[in-house]
């Protein structure tokens, strides 16, 4: 043979069908999935399409595969069937090796499928029809992603092999019900993410091993469906879903959300002239698709408008494949061409108000939902409240999976994560495209957790006297679980165990009454103010995406308090101190144990020292403005950061009123300040009393054993937008890096994003504690703190906690100051500052993120200017005390 052929090819960048790919996400050109060329033999298997259908008790599956033969000798139909034998088999892939592990196909052949003729021409099919039936098939499902494999033979008449094709197939059945989506007579519940294909280096090219890992993150943080945003994705990541278990809404190639913002041009929906376009698009997506049982949906694009054309390719569709629901969201996410209700952002009252009505059939699954953008995904639990406790509402799928970023590097060698612009690329959406709950490179975000959280298949509730644990698997019991329990009192261990349990059902629960549990015994001997149960779950056995050990639920329960609980008080001692004023200093020590300086001018300390060993640098400043997160800037002129600005809250300057000792003992003295925040360059001429945003009154009280007492009363300006938090701020030297708390942790929480987080005792670094976002904002808060400390690592440093009657804090601590946080537009520019900035909250507003573009923080999150009071607690620790000691000596037992 020497005859060559030549293959050509050429990439154009744009064309007209660039106008239905108006996708969020990178425009890159080029080829970016693989190019297969395939050599067949003349008479072929060009297509075929696996389908079962399963009778009413499951007991039986009727096996369907239509196969295509392609024939380029153009012989007829009659022909092909008297000189070709067409064949296909079913084989159980969890029976392909014999007991000694050798493999044996023999032994996991099924019944063999053969042709039927009389339905060969059946429903408008015209090529040939294999049939068979299986009896009590293995089923499909995400929690059991049971596989066989098929393979289709095409053989001559002497019986020689000319063509096989095969693939993993899933027995499945997706159906409707009143306002359900079920698979296999369940109603499953979706939770899910978006997710565009990313690579941080090879962009839009997707490779295996990114493939796994984004499908081993998935279940191990219980995600259970996926929507492929917003185009049919790498023919192996179906493959792959199929077999680790993702429930899958495939998507064709059509977003027109450009025309939005052109009002003289049409949707292409509206254009008969686009018709084949689109429909091209969703024919060969289904096409390609059809034979994985991953996909419950086929959705018809996204952000495309609504008219004509998408009721033909829903009409298709239907056509084409019953056996599974249509998606569209467009035009409402309520019309004729969706089978589910699947609206993007929608609130939760809304939700609840689509579950009642009684005209509404359809189920609702958020298509979209929880943006997370920068620092977000706060509210997430309250939509998980009422999708839990709610009939017709059956879950979503969060924005989205993996911030889209690019690693760019930088002529020093270094590498920084790049996002819109960083590349001199216009137009650009900035940094609209880092929307993931994990950074390019894989590492989950801190909201991961609160996802995995909501998402948990175990549930646990505590209520009169009885434990609850709930499985909400619909196909799995308890059997290949452990479950244990751990007890705390004030952040102190009682006790833990293993939780013997009988198995729990699909769908089932179990009840332990409190006075036969465990940890009853140690409650009742326990002269804790607090208590905290924690239930786990962890899987006793490996899979295919985790070891052993590991938990796939934990959740944690306070137990009730045995007394009543009080405010807190110090037991001081009737240590003796010395307090003088020199000059416009007062200085407040006690032999060579302790020294705080206060600056008369400023109110504030300018110098704390324990055995000459310094802690505070400067402090305390009242503090009202946190570095705003992406979700603080969205919504334009309304957004919470532009209310802020407008109020001048991101530029106060405390003036000091007045500044003066009030009362003084032996044992202690009070010194009272009170502070006028007020916005710096204001005009000098205007009256005190006008410009003033906010004032400041603050007493401390300073004991002779080194405790101090810091009472704040906050007066808001009632003209004020809410603010970004109520608090105080203070420096400590650079080598006070040693933090411990008692509170929510151990990773990054906020009010509104928490019900991860277990209250215990956690430590961690400084540096460990910030969150490096690629744009960088307000980051590293726990939440719920009773009380922390910040200390070198000879074990000197600063003990804080809740005082009196007031809750717990919010707290963060960091190199980076709230400005530098605020200047730096990608984490690589922040520069650490020289000592460590901490910030102890009385209230802190939520991070919001129902969406990015619109103030949405729920109300009960936000910080209101209303007068506050609260009161801190601060004090020396040395290596001879620690947190927890200190923490026991206010608690009145």
């Amino acid at each position: 043979m020497d005859k060559k052929n030549v293959l050509a090819v050429q990439v154009f960048r744009w064309s007209d069908g660039s106008y239905l790919e108006d996708q969020d996400h990178w425009w890159l050109s080029g080829i970016h999935r693989d190019v297969l060329l395939l050599s067949k033999p003349q008479v072929f298997i060009a297509d075929y399409f696996f389908k079962s259908t399963l009778a009413e008790d499951f007991s039986f599956a009727d096996i369907q595969v239509e196969v295509k033969i392609d024939n380029s000798r153009d012989t007829s139909k009659d022909s092909v069937l008297a000189n070709y034998v067409i064949e296909a088999a079913l084989f159980d892939t969890a029976r392909w090796y014999s007991s000694d592990r050798c493999a044996d196909l023999q032994l996991s052949k099924m019944d063999s499928i053969k042709l039927n003729l009389s339905s060969s021409t059946s429903q408008g099919f015209h090529g040939y029809l294999l049939v068979g039936r299986l009896d009590m098939p293995w089923l499909w499902s995400a929690e059991k992603p049971y596989l066989y494999t098929l393979a289709v033979t095409l053989k001559d008449a002497s019986g020689n092999l000319l063509d096989c094709e095969s693939c993993l197939v899933g027995i499945r059945q997706v159906s409707k019900a009143p306002k359900q989506l079920l698979v296999n007579g369940h109603p499953i519940i979706i939770r899910g993410v978006n997710r565009h294909e990313h690579h941080p280096r090879l962009g839009k090219t997707n490779i295996e091993s990114c493939m796994v890992k984004d499908l081993v993150l998935m279940k191990q943080y219980n995600i259970n469906a996926v929507r492929n945003s917003h185009y049919p994705q790498h023919p192996r990541w179906y493959e792959l879903c199929d077999l680790f278990g993702m429930y899958m809404i495939d998507e064709a190639n059509i977003e027109t959300h450009g025309f939005d913002l052109s009002g003289h041009v049409k949707h292409p929906t509206l254009e008969p002239s686009w018709a084949t376009a689109m429909m091209d698009r969703v024919i060969g997506m289904v096409e390609r698709d059809k034979n994985h049982a991953c996909i419950i949906s086929w959705s018809l694009g996204n952000e495309a408008g609504y008219g004509p054309n998408h009721s033909a390719l829903a009409g298709w569709v239907r056509g084409k494949d019953p056996s599974r629901l249509v998606h569209y969201e467009g035009g409402g996410s309520r019309t004729s061409s969706t089978d589910i209700v699947c609206p993007m952002y929608m609130r939760v009252p809304d939700m609840s108000r689509i579950s009642r009505d009684s005209n509404e059939t359809r189920p609702l699954i958020l298509c979209e939902y929880s943006h997370a953008m920068g620092n977000s995904n706060g509210n997430l639990h309250e939509y998980w409240e009422i999708i839990d406790s709610t009939f017709g509402l059956q879950g979503g799928f969060i924005w989205e999976w993996v911030d889209q970023a690019l690693l760019k590097d930088n002529a020093d060698g270094s590498k920084h994560w790049a996002y819109g612009g960083d590349f001199g690329d216009v137009p650009n959406d900035l940094n609209f495209c880092l929307n993931g709950l994990i950074w390019p490179d894989r590492t989950p975000h801190p909201a991961l957790h609160e996802v995995k959280y909501v998402y948990q298949p175990i549930k646990v509730s505590f209520s009169k006297e009885t434990l609850r644990i709930t499985n909400t698997h619909f196909f799995k019991a308890t059997q290949g679980l452990e479950f244990s329990w751990d007890a705390h009192g004030d952040g102190c261990k009682l006790g833990s165990g293993i939780l013997s349990l009988p198995f729990i059902g699909p769908q089932k629960s179990y009840d332990i009454d409190w006075q036969s549990a465990p940890w009853y015994p140690l409650w009742t001997s326990s002269s804790a103010e607090e208590y905290f149960l924690t239930i786990t779950a962890k899987l006793l056995h490996s899979t295919r995406w985790v070891e052993a050990g590991h938990v796939i639920s934990s959740t944690q329960v306070q137990l009730p308090s045995k007394r009543e609980i009080v405010p807190h008080v110090i037991q001081t001692k009737d240590a003796t101190f010395v307090s003088e004023t020199l000059g416009d200093k007062i200085r407040v020590s006690r032999h060579s144990f302790w020294e705080i300086i206060l600056s008369v001018q400023t109110g504030t300390v300018e110098s704390w020292k324990v055995e000459g060993v310094p802690l505070m640098t400067k402090g305390i400043f009242p503090c009202f403005w946190r570095a705003p997160t992406d979700n603080d800037k969205g919504g334009g002129a309304s957004s919470y950061f532009s209310l802020w600005k407008r109020a001048r809250i991101d530029n106060l300057h405390y003036i000091t009123k007045s500044c003066s000792i009030q009362n003084k003992t032996d044992h202690f003295v009070k010194i009272a300040v009170a502070f006028l925040g007020v916005p710096k360059n204001e005009e000098v001429s205007l009256p005190r009393w006008k410009k003033t945003k906010i004032e400041v009154d603050v007493i401390y009280t300073i004991y002779g054993s080194g405790d101090i007492v810091v009472e704040c009363n906050v007066r808001p300006s009632s003209n004020l937008p809410s603010l970004p938090r109520v608090g105080v701020e203070f420096h400590l030297d650079k080598s006070m890096d040693q933090i411990k708390w008692y509170g929510r942790g151990p990773f990054e929480c906020y009010p509104d994003r928490k019900a991860a987080a277990h209250v215990a005792v956690y430590e961690q670094k400084v540096d460990d504690m910030h969150v490096p976002y690629i744009v960088p904002g307000e980051c590293s808060g726990r939440a719920d703190v009773r009380w922390v400390t910040f200390q070198n690592k000879d074990g000197f440093g600063i003990y804080a906690s809740v005082y009196g009657s007031s809750t717990p804090m919010q707290i963060n601590a960091s190199y980076y100051t709230t400005a530098e946080l605020d200047r730096a537009t990608h984490n690589e520019d922040l520069i650490k500052g020289d000592d460590i900035e901490v910030h102890l909250d009385h209230k802190h507003m939520g991070l919001g993120g129902d969406d990015s573009w619109s103030p949405c923080v729920h109300h009960e999150y936000l910080v209101h200017a209303y007068p506050y009071s609260f009161s801190i607690r601060l004090c020396p620790i040395t290596p001879a005390t620690s947190g927890e000691v200190m923490y026991k000596t206010q608690l009145q037992n």
